[in-house]
């Protein structure tokens, strides 16, 4: 908590701001990161973060992820749209994916995280299709030909609309006090949410106080 109450001070001092700024609350998921490059509204590219600059390209194995549009609904969207997500495997998922392979005395995996990222840097597309991926985006990267709302919740809204996943637990919460009070909800719901998650994610909902 105090931490937190640190941060958002740092914030209020930077920007020289007095009132409670709003901010886009949503849990962090425990997955694997990925970029999804879209043109006219076609998905063309997927690749991990890897470390930070370059990272792996699994496209052919992301295009087997039924969550993910292969065409954005809608007209629209800019010429090039990146957007950023987390690929995880549902809890459900997981634990049917283990039971079948100890039936077949085959390797099981530790934990959805594990699950996730093995499924997804599979050599052979057909095997990642297998597995029972899902994938909540959560921001944007390159944005070319085209202007997107002007805070980050509108985006993430927009993203939905465009036939994208986002995450249903996501909220705007205002202050010190709303994010406390988001916590300690989403730490009441952890053990019932069908993914795992790590933590709780807190951004500057406008995208002009963010930069």
């Amino acid at each position: 908590e105090e931490e937190l109450q640190a941060f958002i001070k740092r914030i209020h001092d930077r920007l020289g701001l007095e009132e409670a700024l709003e901010f886009n609350a949503e849990p962090k998921l425990d997955g694997l990161a990925v970029s999804l490059v879209y043109e006219n509204g076609l998905f063309v590219q997927a690749a991990t973060r890897g470390d930070g600059s370059v990272g792996e390209d699994v496209t052919q194995n992301v295009r087997t992820i039924h969550a993910v549009p292969l065409r954005l609904t809608g007209t629209e969207y800019p010429g090039l749209l990146e957007v950023r997500g987390e690929v995880f495997m549902p809890k459900a998922g997981f634990n049917e994916f283990n039971r079948r392979a100890l039936e077949k005395s085959e390797k099981t995996f530790v934990n959805p995280r594990n699950a996730a990222a093995g499924s997804l840097r599979q050599l052979d597309p057909k095997l990642t299709a297998e597995r029972p991926l899902d994938i909540y985006v959560y921001s944007v990267g390159l944005v070319e030909g085209g202007l997107l709302p002007r805070s980050h919740s509108e985006i993430i809204d927009q993203l939905q609309e465009w036939g994208l996943k986002v995450c249903p637990e996501r909220a705007v919460v205002k202050g010190v006090l709303g994010c406390l009070d988001y916590y300690a909800k989403i730490g009441e719901k952890r053990d019932k949410l069908p993914y795992d998650i790590d933590g709780v994610v807190y951004k500057v909902d406008s995208l002009a106080l963010q930069r």
